[in-house]
């Protein structure tokens, strides 16, 4: 299946990894990952500075899958609110879940300084907006439960959103947490970071076919016959996980983005802050290092990736009209579009840990609109697992988690 179609930004701004090594023999590993974009390769990183031998496997040319269409706005916001998620979880459980995307956003940050790496880090606000009565009356509630779990939150009336921001809405919540990136860079930086240095072994393209359950950990079979052995397999596909998956966890839907030409720096908006909005589903904005802005939403529910392929030029229109409308004098002309699949989950959250009764498959699946917040966890959280170091987080967002129960 594609997972997006049109003319992703990053791998148009970066220079695409030049990488060809499939597997060629049988291998014997430690730990074998499968997928090299932006959650395969924290994972590697973790298991890698543990001293844990590992390697990837992607049937694609490296992190050109889902991370190479990431807006990859980090926030530790999730999509259902907090107001909303303890009801479903239990007031403890949401706000845990809530603390820990926040301080994945600091790891983020020091995994790239650990490795001498930059893309295009860079710490900006968070600015979540109204438009209208229904949607001030929800943030009024998110203010509340947010203040009363000591997240960092700010509440803007109507004014102050548009003396600081100028945006015309009836609120917003502000928090200073956030930061933006370069997926696609961030995750290649990450992967020839460990090749050099630590020795990981990255094998792409190379497809897994099938596989076999042994008694202590797998064995894999490639496209090409060969046969990899390993204790542990670990499942960093995305949605593409799903033929590992005894029954389906996620629903599958498609967004849409937009990217404009440069501008000006003065031209772009007040602290460059990410925003997103109450709207259902919610339209998001950034710029980028190069001043350029982007504004992805419209998001529907994904049936096929031909129907989804055809809408492409049509929500490219209404993103243009979407941004008009919310900065009506700022001239946004797009250079590139393009539309991508992702996943989402019941109560928002990833799926991280293994499947009952099978500890030696692990998934680090970071589903929902915080996918590399995510992918952070997952990452430190299998690393804790293969080392037999206890992490409450598996409780929370494993396959067992009780409100799913």
């Amino acid at each position: 299946m594609d997972l997006y179609s049109g003319l992703p930004f990053w791998i148009v701004k970066n220079a695409l990894h030049d990488y060809f090594r499939p597997l060629e023999e049988d291998l014997n590993v430690e730990v074998a990952i499968i997928g090299s974009g932006i959650t395969g390769s924290l994972v590697a990183h973790e298991l890698c500075t543990a001293g844990i031998e590992c390697a990837v496997f992607d049937k694609r040319t490296l992190s050109t899958g889902s991370s190479s269409a990431s807006t990859a706005q980090l926030q530790y916001e999730i999509d259902i609110p907090l107001y909303a998620m303890i009801p479903m979880l239990g007031e403890q459980a949401a706000v845990d879940a809530y603390f820990a995307s926040l301080q994945s956003i600091d790891r983020i940050e020091e995994v790239f300084g650990s490795i001498g790496a930059d893309p295009d880090f860079e710490r900006v606000p968070t600015v979540f907006a109204a438009h209208d009565k229904r949607g001030l009356i929800m943030l009024e509630k998110e203010f509340k439960a947010r203040q009363r779990a000591g997240l960092p939150v700010e509440f803007l009336d109507k004014a102050a959103l548009w003396t600081g921001y100028k945006i015309n809405g009836t609120g917003a919540l502000k928090n200073d947490r956030s930061a933006q990136m370069d997926c696609y860079k961030g995750a290649t930086e990450i992967l020839k970071y460990h090749q050099k240095n630590i020795r990981l072994a990255i094998y792409s393209p190379t497809g897994i076919a099938t596989y076999n359950r042994l008694r202590q950990g797998y064995e894999l079979i490639t496209d090409d016959g060969n046969k990899v052995k390993c204790n542990y397999l670990i499942i960093a596909a995305g949605f593409e996980a799903g033929k590992f998956l005894p029954k389906k966890v996620m629903d599958l839907n498609s967004t849409y983005v937009a990217i404009s030409q440069q501008v000006h720096a003065e031209l772009l908006w007040p602290e460059r802050c990410l925003y997103w909005n109450t709207e259902e589903p919610y339209y998001y904005m950034r710029t980028t290092k190069d001043n350029r802005m982007i504004i992805g939403g419209e998001d529907v529910s994904f049936r096929d990736p031909i129907k989804r392929d055809l809408l492409l030029r049509n929500k490219t229109k209404k993103l243009e009209k979407r941004f008009a409308k919310i900065y009506p004098d700022t001239p946004f002309v797009v250079d590139m579009a393009w539309c991508g699949t992702f996943s989402s989950t019941k109560d928002g959250l990833p799926y991280i840990g293994s499947w009952p009764d099978d500890p030696h498959m692990l998934f680090a699946l970071g589903y929902g609109g915080n996918g590399i917040t995510f992918s952070m966890i997952a990452a430190e959280v299998l690393k804790n697992i293969i080392l037999g170091q206890p992490d409450p987080r598996v409780d929370l967002f494993g396959f067992e988690r009780k409100h799913l129960r």
